[in-house]
């Protein structure tokens, strides 16, 4: 059936999404997947006439279903939902486009990560930006957008005014660029008296993929701290140097199991026979 042809469906199940309190159905939630551009306007019109409860509740599942089947495309959903009011909704949409790489999606959440109004929202918007900045890191982004990547993350990082959670998911991001900066940024993040901020300087490393941060990486695996030992051990892996095998094999008896997990993973990346 043509798309154009779809849109008696569509309407009458965002009419049913309106007045009715029946369990949301999967099956039902397929007719989102790949909307046409006529149906994603019919969307906008309709959606914040559903009730908050019931645009959670879709946003979620369409969320959950795309991960089970990667074929469903929730993408003009998810874009629309860029703009609710509800900031779970945002960041709910941000997690939804989590493998979405057009350059089109750049702008929007630029703009999310420097004018939202909650820090939540921020903080997924400059993780979702931390995509483009792998792209880039793999030649798969322009020179241009990748610069407006960098500069937003850049400002975020050193605007002390910014929240940590939304500061370190930018750190985090921002560990992807090959940029001469970027080593400084990371250092003084790793010198930053805040856990969390540590951590995230710790997962950047690995995500830097430098062997110039194993010295730092290595001395954290005897940290006291498990979540620090986790993200080294994870650095660890991404940075995939053979030297650190030998290392990493006591940690799958570590007393966290997710550090079990985490070096199982570390070791499977880096390879060779003795891992």
């Amino acid at each position: 059936m043509p798309r154009s042809e779809g849109l008696s469906p569509l309407r009458s199940y965002l009419e049913e999404l309106k007045s009715s309190q029946s369990p949301i159905k999967s099956g039902s939630l397929i007719l989102f997947s790949g909307l046409s551009g006529e149906e994603t306007k019919l969307l906008k019109e309709a959606w914040l006439s559903i009730p908050l409860s019931r645009r959670c509740q879709v946003v979620q599942r369409l969320g959950e279903m795309a991960e089970e089947d990667v074929e469903l495309d929730f993408g003009a959903v998810f874009r629309v939902c860029l703009s609710d009011p509800d900031e779970g909704i945002r960041v709910g949409a941000i997690d939804g486009l989590w493998e979405c790489t057009e350059r089109s999606l750049i702008a929007p959440l630029i703009s999310l990560v420097q004018n939202d109004a909650s820090e939540r929202v921020r903080a997924a918007a400059a993780t979702g930006l931390g995509r483009y900045a792998m792209l880039a890191a793999m030649g798969k982004l322009g020179e241009r957008d990748a610069s407006r990547v960098w500069t937003c993350l850049l400002q975020v990082v050193e605007a002390e005014k910014e929240p940590l959670e939304v500061r370190r998911r930018a750190v985090e991001a921002i560990g992807a660029f090959s940029f001469p900066q970027v080593p400084a940024v990371l250092e003084k993040a790793y010198r930053n008296p805040e856990l969390k901020m540590k951590c995230s300087a710790l997962y950047a490393m690995g995500r830097n993929c430098d062997p110039r941060w194993l010295p730092i990486l290595l001395n954290e695996l005897s940290s006291q701290h498990p979540d620090l030992r986790y993200e080294a051990v994870n650095a660890c892996g991404e940075i995939g140097e053979q030297e650190v095998v030998p290392l990493l094999i006591p940690f799958l008896s570590d007393p966290d199991f997710q550090i079990q997990l985490a070096a199982i993973s570390a070791l499977g990346a880096i390879g060779g026979a003795q891992a």
